[in-house]
């Protein structure tokens, strides 16, 4: 069995094709359907790809369905390179539809003025049962046309703080928690800023809308729901690496008209190192 974090990278390393013009692959991991998570990822690295400088933000929006049988086109446009910030738009198409768009702006790192809101305080990662041994717990609950899908290990290795049973929802408060970190360390050839914020756009899309759910007591993996991610920004504040513990801390504050809208913050040795927002799809289906 080759290394799970060595997969991670090779897939989110999209390959470069001409100045502005990159190539990525996709994943079976959901089946047919295309991880969100592997579009920010990968656009990230397009974009930066272009720039020497780490980004300090993204804001994107997920316009089609995607299809894991195609590979993906990334279309970087260099808006400006400023002294201090660079800006690139980033399409990412197949079949000659934009399935994605990105807007990122890249910074050089500087000195000022330091505040950040207080850290939240949950059980050592270490305390914690791990995803996969959580999905064993439930795997006699998980339909025998999804068994296979669903018990796959992840890309990441995560601890739920607050884990929940996605099959027999409940009512509880909109917030989830759950440390996460890479199976193994980052190979050296590919240990930059950008794929360590890469693998971070790719797992910050995993759970965070089903924050939104949890007060309903409804879940898109028993087919009451129909979830989907509409939009997705990211703000990275500080260096930090996935193959230590980060903690992912999410809420949501509102649904309305069929959206929810959800937050995350990922913390790292006592500082907050990223902030992520997202508006979700939650379409209750009809029966």
């Amino acid at each position: 069995m080759g290394s799970i974090t060595k997969e991670l990278t090779d897939l989110l390393n999209v390959q470069q094709i001409d100045k502005y013009l990159f190539q990525g692959q996709c994943t079976h991991l959901f089946g047919t359907h295309l991880f969100g998570g592997q579009l920010l990822g990968q656009a990230l690295i397009a974009a930066s790809k272009t720039t020497d400088r780490p980004v300090h933000s993204m804001h994107a929006y997920f316009i089609r369905s995607g299809r894991t049988d195609l590979p993906i086109l990334y279309q970087v446009e260099n808006l400006r390179d400023g002294k201090s910030f660079a800006t690139r738009q980033v399409h990412a198409i197949q079949e000659g539809d934009v399935i994605f768009s990105a807007m990122l702006s890249f910074a050089i790192p500087e000195q000022g003025l330091e505040y950040q809101t207080v850290e939240p305080h949950y059980p050592a990662p270490e305390t914690l049962l791990s995803e996969q041994q959580l999905k064993e717990k439930i795997k006699n609950d998980i339909p025998v046309f999804l068994h296979t899908l669903v018990m796959q290990q992840f890309s990441l290795r995560m601890h739920p703080v607050l884990p929940f049973h996605p099959y027999k929802p409940e009512k509880s408060e909109a917030i989830y928690a759950e440390y996460v970190q890479t199976f193994e360390k980052i190979p050296e050839e590919l240990d930059t800023a950008m794929m360590h914020q890469a693998i971070i756009a790719y797992y910050s899309d995993y759970n965070l809308l089903t924050t939104s759910l949890r007060p309903h007591g409804v879940s898109y993996a028993n087919g009451s729901v129909r979830s989907a991610s509409l939009d997705h920004s990211l703000h990275f504040h500080h260096h930090f690496r996935v193959d230590d513990w980060l903690l992912y801390d999410m809420n949501s504050t509102i649904t309305s008209q069929s959206r929810g809208m959800n937050y995350g913050r990922l913390w790292q040795n006592g500082l907050l190192v990223c902030s992520v927002s997202q508006e979700s799809l939650m379409r209750l289906k009809q029966k």
